[in-house]
């Protein structure tokens, strides 16, 4: 399934027609969850393959076997995406499921079960960087022509998955109507990965030893990821991953916005981002004083 110029429009949000289609878009939102389901959600860029790799190290107890030989696609597979019927079919286990989609288009099917939702957020701009750069790699994504440009697309929400905004305070706004809902910041799994491990593994009721903790932080480190062919995306086809135009797994630092921006653009982001979270109360760190 090619389909690399195809795009799909679904309740008036923009999707790569390579992996999404009418179908698997009305499949996604009439999903029957288990109550044992683990379900992440991201609007792209935001740490959902660092949240997939510390999932799936928490539940093999910090054993890399699985993270360094299941693609993060097939033990995590995302809902909205054609292929997710197949490779649920054939899970065994509590099942982990990956999503993109915003809180309006999900919260229907998820009302009906108890299955347990991390929400991932990340300050926008790192992830309109990100985002950026991401557009230059795949395929099937549009020629996101300059930064300014994209940026510009980007803060009125006419790029692919949507609105940031919308994405970020449906779902924070609405986390009381979920029965086991986890809001974990890419900041703080960058600041203090093994707090974020704990943080994660008592929600998920699978608490780890110390020395459990350890290997799972070793293997769901940065440097870790991206040198592992199952989540850095190498095993992707050059005609729609062209990995010589950038990496998948590119920095993942916090605060690298700073040598992306102009100091304008900066200031047109922060206008922006005051109007349209001034009826929110989260709160992002654009930056971050070390490294792990």
């Amino acid at each position: 399934m090619a389909r690399l110029d195809v795009t799909e429009t679904f309740h008036s949000i923009m999707f790569p027609g390579h992996l999404h289609t009418q179908e698997s878009l009305n499949y996604a939102t009439k999903f029957k969850f288990q109550d044992t389901d683990t379900v992440i959600v991201t609007y792209p860029k935001s740490g959902t393959t660092w949240m997939q790799e510390i999932i799936t190290l928490i539940l093999s107890k910090g054993d890399p076997t699985i993270a360094q030989t299941q693609p993060n696609w097939a033990r995590s597979p995302w809902l909205e995406q054609y292929y997710c019927p197949e490779v649920l079919k054939f899970s065994t286990g509590p099942r982990i499921i990956t999503t993109h989609l915003p809180y309006h288009l999900l919260a229907p099917a998820l009302k009906q079960s108890k299955a347990k939702v991390i929400y991932v957020t990340r300050n926008m701009k790192d992830v309109s960087v990100s985002y950026y750069h991401f557009h230059k790699v795949a395929n099937f994504l549009p020629d996101p022509g300059t930064f300014s440009e994209f940026l510009e697309a980007f803060l009125k929400g006419s790029v692919h998955y949507g609105s940031w905004f919308d994405h970020v305070k449906g779902w924070t706004r609405h986390s009381r109507d979920i029965q086991n809902f986890l809001h974990v910041t890419y900041e703080e799994m960058w600041e203090d990965l093994h707090g974020a491990l704990q943080k994660v593994s008592g929600f998920l009721q699978r608490p780890l030893s110390e020395d459990e903790l350890i290997l799972a932080q070793k293997h769901c480190s940065f440097t870790s990821m991206k040198n592992n062919a199952m989540v850095n995306y190498t095993l992707i086809p050059q005609e729609i991953m062209d990995h010589s135009k950038g990496k998948f797994m590119r920095k993942g630092k916090v605060g690298d916005w700073k040598n992306m921006f102009t100091e304008e653009q900066s200031g047109l982001v922060d206008e922006v981002y005051s109007s349209q979270m001034a009826d929110s109360s989260l709160l992002f760190k654009w930056e971050c004083p070390r490294e792990t």
